[in-house]
């Protein structure tokens, strides 16, 4: 299947994405459109014969509980609606804790990193084949950039992308832009693991921008494409001819021109090359040597080599493994608590990268809860930030945006925060017209702390 260049869908730039020339397609996150209210510029470009297709991020499928069934059925909905020729979605994580570790479910509010072991690949095969039984069009699954590494990782990201290809048959969705983000970050080379995976199961590509500060490399979807990204993307086009490339773009987005000229960047690279063009039934692979110095093909060889080194634990079928999945599930409830509960690091991992992570995942917190509930950061002012982090340092998203908004806001009342009088009048409005007769007291805290203490014996 053919996509051609295609742009993320964003409401901010509906207007410029419909004027741009030559564009193919277009992906929209999928729990941003409602199936029977689409946005008119979508249903526009739907009736022009455009490509749409729906990009998940909440699934997380890397998780170690099975996926939502609801979730699932959400997301056939919204292809069926748009028609698309195939969904997406992370290989993520984005909850942890529950019923499975008998300990508080946490929100990540984010995409996180699985360990990339044979438990953890497991556990995802399961969880794959769940979201393929229960979805009307193929599924391809993108790799993530991350700014942390799991301890006693047993594959390379290629290793453990060809083994998840092999055993469910998914596509994938290579963001060459996260391949960069990861070896700025984790030190891992993007050709090591462009030769690793079977570049034959590639459904689309997706290009992003991103800034380096302080050493790490910040995937931010908001500044423009860099020559790193661009080079990757080049290495990947001497592999394999993708059938799709899409630009990625968040936030401060420029004008339409700019937009334009990237999307030929794109198209040009994507064109052009970088040398020859290897095939789905090429018989010969680029080597590349294992994190032990052997070398092994990127093709059966290459996996054959990574099983040698699984000590016995395979995933073989579709059966259920639910030690895999408490084991799994209670290494990411760790990881996660500590990210943002503020629970002591789990062993193994960099304090100082956990740190780098957990203010990452409270600024974007930050940054969400302004554009769900605007009229908190006008009230707030200047002070609305510096109040946010202070509140997500040690308190987890509980539901989804809108209710930490809600949460944030009852924190400040029952402080009695703002100082400002009129700020926490108009604040204590904003709450009440959302979330209940009246706004929180004191003796609304102590009842919850009674209730804690008790949840936690």
């Amino acid at each position: 299947m053919e996509l051609g260049i295609g742009i993320g869908w964003r409401p901010e730039i509906a207007d410029a994405v419909e004027d741009l020339p030559g564009l193919d397609w277009v992906e929209v996150v999928a729990e941003n459109v409602c199936p029977g209210h689409l946005p008119a510029s979508l249903t526009r470009l739907r009736a022009r014969g455009t490509k749409i297709v729906p990009h998940g991020v909440s699934l997380g499928l890397g998780g170690a509980d099975r996926p939502s069934e609801q979730k699932l059925k959400d997301l056939a909905e919204r292809a069926a609606a748009l028609d698309s020729p195939l969904v997406t979605e992370h290989i993520a994580f984005v909850r942890a804790g529950g019923v499975l570790t008998a300990s508080p479910q946490l929100e990540a509010g984010h995409l996180l990193p699985v360990p990339r072991t044979w438990d953890a690949l497991k556990v995802l095969c399961e969880n794959v084949r769940i979201a393929q039984d229960l979805l009307p069009v193929p599924l391809a699954l993108e790799n993530i950039a991350a700014l942390i590494s799991w301890p006693g990782e047993e594959l390379t990201e290629g290793q453990f992308l060809a083994e998840l290809v092999e055993r469910t048959g998914v596509g994938l969705l290579i963001d060459v832009a996260n391949l960069h983000t990861n070896h700025v970050n984790r030190g891992e080379d993007p050709a090591k693991a462009l030769d690793e995976l079977p570049v034959e199961a590639i459904r689309y590509v997706h290009v992003a921008g991103g800034v380096e500060r302080d050493g790490v490399w910040h995937d931010t979807h908001a500044h423009p494409v860099t020559e790193p990204v661009l080079r990757v993307l080049r290495a990947l086009r001497s592999r394999v001819a993708p059938p799709g490339v899409l630009l990625e773009r968040d936030d401060d987005f420029p004008p339409p021109g700019e937009l334009a000229a990237e999307l030929e960047t794109i198209r040009a690279t994507v064109v052009n090359g970088a040398g020859p063009v290897a095939r789905a039934d090429d018989d010969v692979r680029t080597a590349s040597a294992d994190g032990d110095g052997r070398t092994a093909r990127a093709d059966g060889g290459l996996r054959a080599a990574a099983r040698a080194t699984d000590g016995g634990v395979r995933v073989t079928g579709g059966e259920e493994d639910p030690g895999a999945r408490e084991r799994v599930g209670i290494a990411q409830a760790s990881l996660l608590s500590a990210l943002v509960a503020g629970t002591p690091a789990p062993e193994g991992f960099d304090p100082r990268r956990l740190r780098v992570q957990s203010r990452a995942l409270a600024a974007k917190r930050a940054d969400v809860v302004a554009k769900v509930a605007p009229e908190l950061p006008e009230i707030l002012g200047k002070g609305y930030r510096p109040a946010f982090l202070a509140y997500a340092k040690c308190r987890p998203m509980r539901a989804g945006y809108r209710r930490d908004a809600l949460d944030f806001a009852e924190r400040l009342l029952v402080a009695g925060q703002p100082a400002d009088e009129t700020a926490r009048r108009l604040l204590a409005r904003w709450w009440e017209e959302r979330a209940g007769a009246h706004p929180p007291r004191r003796a609304t805290r102590f009842v919850r702390a009674a209730r804690a203490a008790l949840v936690g014996r």
